[in-house]
């Protein structure tokens, strides 16, 4: 039961990883670094389509990661 949370804390991980480093950032460039916005419009802008979903999936994984810790936590202590 134990490797079954380790492996699933594994791959969710994995999950959320892959869903932050896919979404596009609001502002690149130094300038959005700064708070410039660049040519995103100042950086501020509604996420649609593809990027909701991926945004909505992403939070999905990360809640389901926390969720994941913690009862593995659990276990391992009782």
């Amino acid at each position: 039961m134990k490797v079954g949370f380790a492996v699933a804390q594994d791959v969710l991980g994995v999950l959320v990883m892959l869903g932050v480093l896919l979404q596009t950032p609001k502002a690149t460039g130094l300038g959005g670094t700064i708070g410039g916005g660049g040519d995103s419009g100042g950086g501020y802008r509604r996420r649609r389509g593809l990027e909701a979903s991926l945004l909505r999936v992403t939070i999905v994984f990360i809640l389901l990661f926390v969720a994941v810790s913690i009862v593995q936590t659990y276990v391992g202590a009782h």
